[in-house]
């Protein structure tokens, strides 16, 4: 197998290239392709200063390779958020898969986990949005380095993120989330643990799904609610979850949130981090997705790489780090975003 195309290794990268690495500060970019089976992908490993580097594996189509960079890049930046939050012995990365018609998907991800192999280690993936469990297997025939319990890692997701609605009550000046309203998008297997665990802990669930099917069987096995998926925004609700795709809160939309917190397991929800502040300002409380997200992480690196048999106790204590930041948040008057990436880059060691 050939070497994975990337800096230095004859691969003519563009200015573009340098300037999306800068921008969120990442150690070294791979791309990789296979004529053959259509496979075009994009890894990242953002930083190594604490450990190998943990992020899932996207699959989605990308209008070209820069978007694609650009994508991996900021999520991967999030990945080492997330693990210097999360006390782990680990850094950040992503890798995006460019879906298109001509992609033969499991041929193309079993070459994939080959190239996750050639790095040794130093990236360490599983699922993430576009991604099926099948494609997985496929990585699984060629590489060690890719985790295929997405029951156990979503389930973790579950509980951090429920973890993290507690602490929004906290902060509210109540015992818990029993009765609240909580709006959950996104009916995957995040968003089904997610729907799940906070029905469990006594919230009426609402969930929506751009395929009704899944909203159906979530609502079905819960008693959610179901509701339209272009209304989840404004939907009246006290906890607006979103668990599928990011950026789902925009400039156009944040101000006709109608919940009084935002808290939810998808990636990089904010269509930029700015708008943590305009949440801040109009009196909502935001849990950063770099803290109500990292359960997956959390659970795969602490068993895989830090040899912990049960780090139950390390996923509920993202609830706790919440609530630190969110109170931190409200004493010094800064985003909750700002003031978990400062403490995240200061456990990492970047200034």
């Amino acid at each position: 197998m050939r070497d994975p195309q990337g800096v230095g290794s004859g691969y003519i990268m563009s200015s573009t290239t340098f300037e999306i690495l800068s921008e969120f500060e990442a150690e070294r970019a791979l791309f990789v392709r296979d004529p053959s089976c259509g496979l075009m992908a994009v890894i990242v490993l953002h930083n190594s200063r604490l450990g190998p580097a943990a992020g899932g594996t996207r699959t989605r189509s990308y209008a070209n390779e820069a978007e694609a960079l650009r994508d991996a890049a900021g999520l991967a930046q999030s990945m080492s958020y997330k693990c210097a939050l999360g006390g782990l012995q680990a850094g950040g990365a992503k890798a995006v898969v460019m879906d298109h018609p001509g992609l033969d998907r499991d041929r193309a991800f079993e070459v994939f986990g080959g190239y996750v192999e050639s790095l040794g280690g130093q990236f360490r993936t599983a699922g993430d949005l576009g991604t099926r469990h099948e494609d997985l297997v496929a990585m699984a025939r060629s590489t060690q380095f890719v985790h295929l319990d997405e029951v156990g890692l979503s389930d973790a997701v579950a509980v951090g993120l429920v973890g993290c609605m507690e602490a929004c009550a906290r902060v509210k000046g109540l015992d818990g989330i029993q009765n609240l309203r909580v709006a959950i998008q996104g009916c995957g297997a995040i968003g089904a643990a997610a729907a799940r665990r906070v029905r469990e802990a006594g919230a009426e669930v609402l969930v929506c799904d751009i395929d009704d099917e899944r909203a159906r069987a979530v609502a079905a096995a819960t008693g959610a609610e179901r509701i339209a998926p272009e209304r989840f925004v404004q939907t009246p609700c006290d906890i607006l979850a979103p668990c599928a795709v990011g950026q789902v809160v925009t400039s156009a939309n944040v101000r006709s949130i109608d919940a009084w917190a935002l808290c939810g397991a998808a990636n990089r929800i904010l269509e930029s981090s700015e708008l943590s502040a305009t949440l801040m300002q109009s009196g909502k409380i935001h849990v950063p997705d770099i803290i109500a997200s990292a359960g997956a992480v959390v659970q795969g690196i602490a068993k895989t790489v830090m040899g912990e048999v049960d780090p139950a106790a390390r996923v509920l204590a993202l609830g706790r780090r919440a609530e630190a930041v969110l109170r931190e948040s409200a004493r010094t008057g800064e985003s909750p975003i700002r003031v978990a990436e400062t403490i995240a880059r200061h456990q990492i060691g970047i200034p």
